[in-house]
């Protein structure tokens, strides 16, 4: 019941702002790797400035994969990502290239470096059944769930319904907690084992970076990228609507606040959402800390990062 696992890659990860792609590019040269994108945030057209995607110039000179998979509404979860990931590692080592996986998305390399539980197909009548329940009685799934699975119920909020729904289809379906098929993938291999490099910035300086980044993305336009976004045919889907940046502009756009302040909020939710990478990246025992700082010299970064992972 495992998923694709990534082994043998190459990985760069960090928080958000944090120079990934550039020294990514530097390090795929080095590597005569291809890039595999490591942003749940990457894979939606038309989602451009607010994503930081690479440039058609940057993608020009080194090949960028799983950008621009699907459109804005759509959801995609993990298991669609990780099915991709593996489609495009088995064609990269086709052509005799290195995979070098570059983003910042935590769950995403989590499930590359461990695989997830995929556990049993989905059985919409026994679905559909929980729902009506919940609706008819709020709170019993998550009761239900306490009773069969508590170590599951304490990660899960009450008002969670589709995990709710899949814990309780899982263990229905199984006869095991779904806490039970998971615990597996909880454990991690030592960073001495792994290529992986987190990007590891001075607190200080990594919230400069990322205002400042903030203030250029507005310049590049991203009000206009979020209004041409709100007038497709389509509403946006409920992931790329609450991404941060996204959502803020968004509320601006409705009559929320105006732009200054879009802009300052902007900056501190990225700030926050760069502070719940880090506790993801400290909590994975396979990432081993780059030290950086400014100014990125990153030929330099990704020579010392080819260096040490040579080795492994």
């Amino acid at each position: 019941m495992e998923s694709f696992r990534a082994t043998g890659c190459w990985f760069l990860t960090g928080p958000t702002a944090g120079g990934k792609t550039e020294i990514g590019i530097a390090l795929a040269s080095l590597l005569g790797a291809e890039i595999v994108s490591l942003d749940s945030m990457a894979v939606y057209r038309g989602m451009d400035i607010g994503t930081a995607k690479p440039t058609v110039e940057q993608r020009a000179a080194t090949p960028h994969h799983l950008i621009d998979l699907v459109e804005p509404d759509r959801q995609f979860s993990l298991a669609e990502y990780l099915a991709a990931a593996e489609a495009c590692v088995a064609d990269i080592r086709r052509r005799g290239k290195e995979v070098l996986f570059v983003g910042g998305t935590p769950l995403y390399l989590k499930g590359l470096l461990r695989g997830t539980f995929k556990g049993p197909a989905a059985d919409p009548p026994l679905r559909r059944n929980l729902e009506e329940e919940e609706r008819a009685r709020p709170g019993t799934l998550h009761r239900r769930l306490v009773e069969v699975d508590p170590a599951a119920a304490a990660r899960l909020h009450p008002n969670d319904l589709r995990r709710l729904v899949r814990a309780l289809e899982v263990f229905l379906k199984t006869g095991v907690p779904i806490s039970k098929w998971q615990r597996h993938f909880d454990r991690g291999l030592p960073a001495e084992r792994c290529r992986v490099f987190l990007l590891d910035w001075p607190r200080a300086d990594l919230y400069r970076r990322i205002n400042c980044r903030v203030e250029a993305m507005f310049d590049e336009g991203l009000v206009d990228e979020v209004r041409r976004l709100l007038a497709r045919q389509t509403p946006l889907g409920r992931t790329a609507s609450q991404a941060v940046g996204y959502r803020e502009v968004i509320e601006h756009l409705r009559g929320g606040p105006g732009l200054a302040e879009t802009i300052e909020r902007v900056k501190t939710h990225t700030r926050q959402f760069a502070k719940r990478q880090w506790t993801w990246f400290r909590s994975l025992s396979e990432c081993r800390p780059v030290p950086i700082g400014e100014p990125i010299d990153a030929r330099g970064v990704a020579r010392a990062i080819f260096a040490e992972g040579r080795g492994t």
